[in-house]
């Protein structure tokens, strides 16, 4: 196709709206806004700045869709409205679709509906035309991420995963409207191998969405959700014996309350949440904090050559391009519709027709990054740093990848010029921790030793000594290096940056108590290369001290 008409249906709420946002750029396309309001999708229409063509439509579902689809004349219709589990007829408009060969898409994200949409195979190959449902996130990311990720496996067992949305993304009320209708209901899924049921909102599990290189958003607690992956995807692994999908909303408080509900329902101490859904919706949009990133995480665990392997897919999205991942699929379709790729004719779910690289195209136009991560019997094995950055690790400078790549005790040397903070807590902070006094080109002495998984850095500068210990993260720490200074733990990710190694404090603790991040402390430390050495830059500091010490210097790995 060479130009088309797009209809969206729902086109100026959250999902659609979205959609139309990321195809505004392709002059190629009319985007024909659609709702049931004529005058919302005029204003939408005017405040969007395009090189598509725009028109404003009036549609309602409720009414003649036929006479309406003829009326609009679509090449496709995009269905972005839902909520498609409240639907009386869920497929009228597919069906009037069908009637006047016109190609569909909907960002269904109800499992029955999308699990069904099959039962349109045979009139949509006659057509000539496609159906396919849940072009959005869940599932046709996930299916996409989990063929890269099974690549080579000889056998998948487990699929799991999870969409952590920014707090500040902007949901609407049909989204909300569809979780309050499953929460604490039964959910169809696959466990031990088996069709059976979950619930909706109450089973949970804790993950850190952490692509290799990059600060990872915070520890995310997830509860199942009814998405279409719980039904399409084992049709595509027949051998699979679990799947697990959830959504990880923040602030966690508001999550742990709608997992409270949920088990209400689910104790059948109230019949459904629906009533709430619009306190529900006020709540997520109006009662938020935190960063504004989203993350996405898939896991397959299966068998490689007779050994277990598990593989995963991390994503981040920064500030508002999370927003936009969900409607990417169905962006990615007509794109292709556009470059003479159509989809084949039939009725399906979307799952085999977007692949991860027509996603990473889209991605690289926006501040989402992703990486991939893999623990088998020879990764267990490796040395700390290599171990926590995974294929990132490659990219570090040799110099840096030859200092931490310790495989049994080693000792360096260098000098290092270190300060001081002046205040009376900074100072008697420092002595505490025993950190070195003051002084330039001071001689510096680093014996590395391995002792149970651990890595116990012991620095003297001069002839002062302290020492501290790490080691990888585990629970909510996961992925993170923890260092230890006494009582002092502080998870801190590894960020490679133009070169650097920057060491960033995500998590902290004092006598293994947790305490909040704004109190931890802080500084500005990373590694480097020059003149073919391993360089440092450390600063240690607190909201309260001020600088508590500062060293920096190089190191060279005696032989």
């Amino acid at each position: 196709m060479s130009d088309l008409k797009v209809l969206i249906l729902g086109g100026y709420g959250t999902f659609g709206g979205r959609l139309a946002l990321l195809l505004a750029d392709e002059p190629r396309v009319t985007l024909m806004i659609a709702g049931r309001s004529l005058a919302q999708a005029q204003e939408f229409c005017a405040a969007l700045s395009a090189r598509a063509t725009l028109q404003a439509a009036r549609f309602d579902r409720e009414g003649d869709v036929e006479a309406q689809l003829v009326a609009l004349a679509p090449d496709i219709v995009v269905d972005a409205s839902g909520p498609f589990q409240a639907y009386g007829d869920p497929y009228r408009v597919v069906r009037a679709a069908l009637a006047h060969g016109i190609n569909y898409l909907d960002l269904a994200d109800g499992s029955d509906f999308v699990h069904g949409i099959a039962q349109f195979e045979g009139q949509a190959r006659e057509r000539g035309v496609f159906v396919l449902a849940g072009a959005s996130s869940f599932p046709v990311l996930t299916a996409a991420v989990t063929r890269r990720l099974a690549a080579g496996m000889t056998r998948v067992a487990a699929i799991t995963g999870g969409i952590a949305p920014s707090p500040y993304a902007g949901v609407g009320l049909n989204v909300i409207r569809a979780i309050a209708g499953y929460a604490g209901q039964k959910v169809a899924l696959v466990r031990d191998g088996r069709k059976t049921f979950g619930y909706g909102l109450v089973e949970t599990l804790r993950y850190t969405v952490a692509p290799p290189g990059r600060v990872p958003p915070r520890n995310t607690r997830f509860s199942l959700v009814d998405v279409p992956d719980l039904q399409v995807i084992p049709d595509l692994w027949p051998g699979l014996r679990d799947i697990w999908m959830g959504a990880g909303p923040v602030p966690e408080v508001l999550h742990r309350l709608l997992n409270f509900c949920a088990w209400l329902v689910r104790l059948r101490l109230v019949p459904s949440l629906a009533r709430l859904a619009p306190l529900m919706h006020w709540a997520t949009n109006v009662l938020r904090w935190g960063e504004h990133r989203g993350g996405m995480f898939v896991e397959v665990a299966g068998e490689a050559e007779g050994a277990p392997l598990t593989r995963s897919w991390h994503m981040i999205a920064e500030g508002d391009d999370g927003p936009l991942i969900p409607s990417m699929a169905s962006e990615a379709i007509i794109r292709h519709c556009l470059d003479g790729k159509k989809p084949a004719p039939g009725a399906r779910a979307a799952v085999g027709d977007l692949e991860l690289e027509d996603y990473e195209k889209l991605f690289a136009r926006r501040a989402i990054v992703t990486g991939r991560r893999e623990v088998n019997t020879d990764t267990r094995a490796q040395p700390l740093y290599r171990r926590l950055l995974g294929d990132a690790y490659a990219s570090l400078p040799a110099p840096l990848q030859a200092m931490h790549d310790l495989n049994g005790d080693m000792t360096a040397e260098g000098t290092a010029t270190v300060t001081r903070g002046s205040g009376p807590l900074a100072r008697l902070a420092a002595a505490v921790i025993g950190f070195p006094q003051a002084g330039d080109n001071v001689p510096l002495r680093v014996d590395f030793k391995l002792e149970n998984g651990r890595e116990r850095w012991m620095r003297t500068f001069a002839r002062r000594s302290f020492h501290s210990t790490q080691e990888q993260g585990r629970g909510r720490y996961e992925w993170l290096v923890c260092e230890r200074f006494g009582p002092l733990n502080a998870g801190m990710a590894l960020l490679i940056d133009d070169g650097k190694l920057r060491l960033v404090v995500r998590r902290w603790s004092l006598f293994g108590i947790p305490l909040p991040l704004w109190l931890a402390p802080r500084g500005d430390s990373y590694e480097y290369a020059e003149d073919g050495r391993f360089h440092f830059h450390v600063e240690i500091g607190h909201p309260l001290t001020g600088l508590i010490v500062s060293y920096r210097g190089w190191l060279v790995a005696k032989v």
